[in-house]
């Protein structure tokens, strides 16, 4: 059935239904692959920091396609771009896992394979980052200032739900072996792609697109956003790529054994983050900048715990009260820039947004990698020394009276 109707216009709840089953896609494989990184890399014999590097390659690769990306939906469409992110995320995944296996069987040196694994995933960034701005954009053409940031709430749930749901399957699968996850998660994503070619409209635009200069990271109408979104993520990085370290370290367990209790515990913060989106955002209304500001004394407190853990219940709750903290502060950044702008320059902002996450994961793994080699609570109590001047700035800035 088309999702149109006969006036031309998309049925916006369907379409909705149809992004949200993608981002669930895309939550799932994100979550999965942290969750086995790092046992992996220790398994063919990377150094912690290698790790890192991995992902912070892949991250400033994502970041400087992201916008990119979101420009280029202005021109061909979401819908497309979406697909070549959600393909392209597919084809990478497997070109990563054949590089894990390949050094598991011997055929790869652990420095050629890191070589092999860097260049692989950012070869998947550069295509994988067409999804997160598309989708956004999409919002942005279904909604309004009013339903904003709901819509970008929802779209923070569908990942969180995502991350609810991978980790306890790839946790699963991680027993029988650590490659199958990402077997897993290029299925899901292919589902996904597969779900949206046949069921997604191109949106109409709200206003005709128009050309105007490149939306800048350093525009004014966007910058106290872009500030907050790239710290908080140096801050989400640090602990998704050091707490499975820590898990292992601090309960001396197996490779197995710690993708499947980090695994857990990425569920536990994405359940919390997933009640924050669902229950605060939806529900309660607040403005951008409010959720910014309750948000961040949340992981604040999370990383304090992380700093005093010496054993899996204060890591547990770090986690949890950092998934409370996220579930609002991603939607409200989101939407604080979405709105922040026109209407035509949609395509423009998701890209900027799409593009703090992984900046902030571009420096937060080689920060948190490199400290947690020095000393294990380093990585926790360098975060909460970067996000107490960030709560004050929350505070202090001011800006317009719509958003």
């Amino acid at each position: 059935m088309s999702m149109q109707s006969a006036s031309g216009r998309v049925d916006h709840r369907r379409a909705f239904v149809v992004l949200f089953t993608c981002m669930i896609a895309v939550g799932m494989g994100q979550t999965v692959v942290f969750a086995v990184l790092p046992p992996l890399g220790r398994e063919i014999g990377l150094a912690e920091v290698q790790v890192g590097a991995i992902v912070s390659a892949s991250s400033i690769t994502f970041f400087l396609a992201s916008p990119i990306w979101g420009r280029i939906s202005d021109r061909i469409g979401r819908k497309r771009v979406l697909l070549i992110g959600l393909v392209g995320y597919t084809l990478g995944t497997l070109l990563f896992a054949a590089g894990f296996q390949a050094a598991m069987l011997g055929l790869l040196a652990p420095s050629a394979a890191f070589l092999y694994l860097t260049f692989a995933r950012m070869a998947q960034a550069t295509v994988m980052s067409a999804t997160p701005p598309a989708a956004s954009a999409y919002v942005a053409d279904i909604t309004d200032a009013r339903t904003r940031t709901r819509g970008m709430g929802g779209m923070g749930a569908a990942n969180n739900l995502g991350a609810i749901i991978g980790p306890a399957i790839g946790g699963l699968l991680a027993t029988l072996s650590l490659l199958l996850p990402l077997y897993f998660a290029a299925t899901m994503t292919l589902i996904a792609a597969a779900t949206a070619w046949r069921a997604l409209p191109e949106p109409p635009r709200q206003t005709q697109a128009v050309r105007r200069e490149r939306l800048r990271f350093a525009d004014r109408r966007i910058l106290p956003f872009v500030i907050v979104g790239v710290l908080m993520f140096v801050g989400i990085a640090v602990a998704q790529q050091t707490l499975a370290f820590r898990f292992q370290d601090l309960l001396d367990l197996t490779g197995q054994q710690t993708a499947r209790m980090f695994g857990f515990a990425m569920m536990t913060a994405a359940g919390l983050s997933l009640f924050a989106q669902g229950v605060i955002v939806q529900r309660m209304e607040l403005s951008p900048l409010t959720l910014l500001r309750l948000a961040v004394p949340l992981l604040i407190a999370a990383f304090v715990l992380m700093t005093l853990a010496q054993g899996s219940a204060l890591l547990f709750l770090g986690m949890a009260l950092m998934g409370l903290g996220m579930g609002m502060a991603a939607p409200g950044f989101m939407a604080g820039a979405s709105l922040a702008v026109s209407q035509d320059e949609q395509g423009a902002v998701a890209g900027v947004t799409a593009a703090c996450p992984p900046l902030g994961f571009t420096i937060g793994p080689l920060l948190g990698t490199a400290l947690y080699q020095l000393d294990p609570q380093l990585p926790y109590l360098v975060t909460t020394c970067i996000y107490v001047p960030l709560a004050v700035f929350t505070w202090r800035v001011k800006l317009s009276e719509t958003i």
